[in-house]
């Protein structure tokens, strides 16, 4: 494989810049109905490194950014990042529980939010945490729970979701900021965080995952090489950009080769159909769950014959589905994490379909692997065991309490190596990853990782609930399902759909659980540790059960 060498800007900001000077014209973004050039993107960069620098953001600040796909949410990553300032982007499917622990964990001293994304009611949900935001007018107000927190502002093209008299009195509109000149300086530097994403895992909340330009914008780079990118490329992005799948990954493989960004704020498939045709895509990355809502509409998506290449992950039969139904047939595989920024392997577009079908490729350039054994011996090429990934690596979750710290114990070695607890091994005559298995508790819905023990937390503060055990249980269309098994406390007589409810109310969609089942006991073994086989097993029962009868869900 030849390796072309990246781009020489630093950070993102510059690279935005580099660009816009080069070829000012090229197609940039397409958000909906917005469509900029890269010297559009600069200027509405720069506009809001200005605005955000009025509002206090400087070198080693942070942004909040609680949005859907837009072209604001573009500007306002690279404004915040060209004002020197890292942005913390946060889910959207978050409910005030979620939203708390995330505001708490970041620290930032600004957030930028959507008011509502589809039937999501952000505003709603922070007024919960923030109901001083309602109280006086921008600048004027101050939380208790967050004394950090000085400014929210409201992205415009959000505003049409709500009435303008829920807009809470403290908030700014992003348009009433970004009208002046744009920042001529970028205060960013290569070794700065990028991003803080945040993902499941062991713990009971989401861990914070710092990102730094220089790796993000490298990685990227090489990840576009791998599918075979050029500046006249157009690149559609399905899933969220606060995804690893999309800052870590669509995003700088994208501007690294000057190419043009196609987003939606949302999946639908006929809508990515109609969009993948009008702006006549060139590479897509599909995730199962996308493939599989482009399958019903496989007919529109073939007809697209521009589309030859993107990224995905998944079983062989996902893969050749995607070459197979949806006609791209240079589709990559890959491995990673949001910990290895995005990816560490991908195999290269121009590789026999069958070595895509069955690996996952070699590492990117700047990327080691390892395989070692339970205990941490190192293993052959060949032979199965846990994959372990040093170069290119977060240098550890944000956090500065115990439980942090315990948890980069765990997953990072004391000279650099992390560990992805999964199964795989390296191939001995080309040194392509294979995928054996997970070796951790984590689930895997829709692409989502959840981690039992956040939903365990959740859970356990319901008054009725003893205790609590999360397992996840394979599922046709959703990889996997999570399940909940939960005892009651003496007297209690909640169902299993009273703590399904409990959950929808309070949590992010995808953690709640696909089902609850309240039993007398959970299973133990002879010391006492609950026998999590056993509740996956009797789980992948239960779903076998509602498949082979065809109920929904």
């Amino acid at each position: 494989m030849t390796v072309t060498a990246p781009p020489a800007a630093p950070t993102l900001p510059a690279l935005v810049s580099d660009i816009a000077g080069a070829t000012p014209d090229a197609a940039a973004l397409v958000a909906g109905a917005v469509e900029w050039t890269y010297r559009e993107l600069d200027d509405a960069a720069r506009r809001a490194a200005a605005a955000l620098r009025g509002l206090g953001v400087g070198p080693g600040g942070t942004v909040a950014l609680l949005g859907a796909n837009s072209a604001q949410w573009l500007a306002a990553t690279l404004g915040a990042m060209r004002a020197g300032a890292r942005v913390d982007a946060f889910n959207t499917w978050v409910k005030a529980w979620d939203l708390r622990h995330l505001l708490a964990t970041c620290a930032a001293p600004v957030l930028v939010m959507d008011a509502a994304v589809r039937s999501s009611d952000l505003l709603a949900e922070l007024r919960e945490l923030v109901p001083e935001l309602w109280d006086a007018g921008p600048g004027e107000w101050r939380s208790a729970e967050f004394p950090v927190l000085r400014e929210v502002v409201v992205l415009d093209h959000s505003v049409d979701h709500c009435l303008a008299a829920d807009l809470p009195a403290g908030a700014r509109r992003w348009s009433g900021l970004t009208g002046g000149p744009g920042a001529d300086t970028c205060a960013a530097g290569p070794d700065d965080v990028a991003f803080v994403l945040y993902t499941s895992g062991s713990t009971r909340h989401p861990k914070a995952v710092p990102l730094r330009q220089h790796d993000l914008l490298v990685n990227g780079f090489h990840i576009g090489e791998r599918m075979g990118l050029t500046a006249a490329d157009r690149v559609w992005l399905g899933s969220p950009l606060f995804w690893s799948f999309g800052a870590a990954n669509a995003l700088p493989a994208t501007l690294t080769h000057g190419a043009c960004l196609v987003v939606q704020d949302h999946f639908d498939p006929a809508t990515a159909a109609d969009t993948l045709a009008a702006h006549r895509c060139t590479a897509a990355y599909l995730l199962p769950s996308l493939a599989d809502g482009l399958a019903t509409v496989a007919d529109r998506v073939r007809a697209v014959t521009s589309l030859r290449t993107g990224l995905t992950i998944g079983r062989p039969d996902e893969v050749r589905r995607i070459v197979d139904e949806l006609d791209v047939p240079d589709i990559c595989n890959i491995y990673g994490s949001t910990e290895t920024y995005g990816n560490c392997c991908v195999t290269p577009h121009d590789a026999p379909l069958e070595v895509r079908l069955t690996t996952q490729g070699p590492p990117l350039p700047g990327v080691e692997l390892r395989v070692v054994d339970v205990d941490g011996t190192e293993l052959p090429p060949g032979e199965f065991g846990e994959l372990q990934v040093r170069g290119r690596v977060m240098p550890g979750y944000l956090g500065d309490d115990d439980e942090t710290a315990a948890t980069n114990a765990a997953a990072l070695t004391a000279d650099g190596w992390y560990r992805t607890g999964d199964r795989l091994r390296v191939r001995a005559e080309d040194g392509f990853v294979e995928f054996g298995a997970r070796l951790t508790d984590m689930i895997k819905t829709n692409g989502i990782n959840v981690a039992p023990a956040e939903v365990e937390g959740f859970l356990s503060a319901h008054p009725d609930v003893a205790e609590v055990a999360v397992v996840g249980a394979p599922h046709r269309s959703r990889g996997e399902v999570v399940v909940a098994f939960a005892t009651l406390v003496d007297g209690a007589a909640a169902t299993g759909e009273d703590l399904r409810r409990f959950c929808r109310n309070a949590i992010a969609g995808y953690k709640v659980p696909w089902e609850v089942v309240v039993l007398e006991a959970l299973p133990r073994t002879g010391t006492g540790k609950v026998t999590r086989r056993a509740l996956v097993e009797q789980a992948a029962e239960r779903v076998r059960s509602r498949e082979r009868e065809g109920a929904p869900g």
